[in-house]
């Protein structure tokens, strides 16, 4: 007997990793552990003493444990082995080698369209993990570690996860999906710099009182300000981090995604084996 791959195109083979019920769950807890930790200085106390460096070591002690379940789910709901995370490590080995080309700089960011890609081929539980990790070890490459880095982990992996979840992961070709995925990506990269303001807006106390957190206000008020802040202080970080993403996704997705399906086609996550007689 031999074994064939059957006769569709071989680009269409490498299909994203599925999620499975496990998978779901331990997503859906990190996530909401995530938006509990951005959020609940909004609904605070006025008298309430807000400091992410008070909470954030603990939330990074919840992050790992969290993201290691996620791993594990997807594992046991796919059957993936050692070269699933191989994979893993070498592009967040690459995304975290990207971040320092830029980071700084007008927002210029160009590992987010390697995140939004990776996202797309490998699937949202992978995705996560992928933009967690990559974000983990830019910062120490980079000495970026501080109370703000469990919040980049999320922010980012949020990111690669989203285009996890973009539709036709194993229809979709060509220009309509780099098209598709280069949109993700602009709206993804402002989105992502807003949810970083939400996490240090708060602790700011010497901005001006048009756009200052308010300990106690209603939250239509806060969020308000918060807008103004936005518009401000990041807009000329986000608008270019967005156009280089773009930019990038349109100029070298085809060749990344072809290069991403091949690798996850070779090593076999989700090949069917078909057997036939032999000759």
């Amino acid at each position: 007997m031999k074994v064939t791959g059957g006769a569709e195109p071989a680009d269409r083979r490498a299909r994203a990793i599925r999620l499975g019920a496990r998978s779901v769950a331990a997503l859906l807890l990190v996530s909401a552990v995530g938006v509990a930790a951005f959020a609940w200085p909004l609904l605070a106390a006025q008298a309430s003493g807000l400091a992410h460096s008070g909470d954030a070591p603990w939330l990074f002690a919840a992050l790992l444990p969290l993201l290691l379940a996620v791993v594990m789910a997807t594992i046991a709901d796919s059957g993936l082995d050692a070269k699933a995370i191989a994979m893993l490590g070498v592009l967040a080995a690459a995304g975290a080698a990207l971040r320092p080309l830029g980071a700084g700089t007008a927002g210029i960011e160009p590992m987010f369209f390697l995140m939004v890609l990776s996202g797309r081929v490998l699937g949202p539980g992978f995705g996560f993990v992928l933009g967690s990790l990559s974000m983990f070890a830019s910062a120490l490459l980079t000495g970026g570690v501080g109370p703000w880095m469990p919040f980049q982990m999320l922010a980012m992996g949020w990111v690669s996860m989203g285009a996890g979840l973009l539709p036709a992961p194993d229809r979709l070709r060509g220009r309509r999906e780099s098209a598709m995925l280069a949109a993700y990506g602009a709206v993804a990269s402002v989105l992502y710099g807003t949810v970083m303001n939400l996490q240090g807006w708060p602790y700011i106390g010497s901005l001006a009182s048009g756009v200052s957190f308010v300990p106690g206000d209603p939250l239509s008020a806060n969020l308000t300000r918060f807008a103004a802040y936005c518009l401000a202080t990041s807009l000329g970080w986000d608008l270019p981090r967005a156009l280089v993403t773009v930019t990038a996704t349109l100029a070298l997705g085809p060749v990344v995604l072809r290069a991403l399906r091949r690798a996850t086609r070779r090593a076999a996550f989700e090949a069917p084996a078909r057997f036939t007689a032999a000759e």
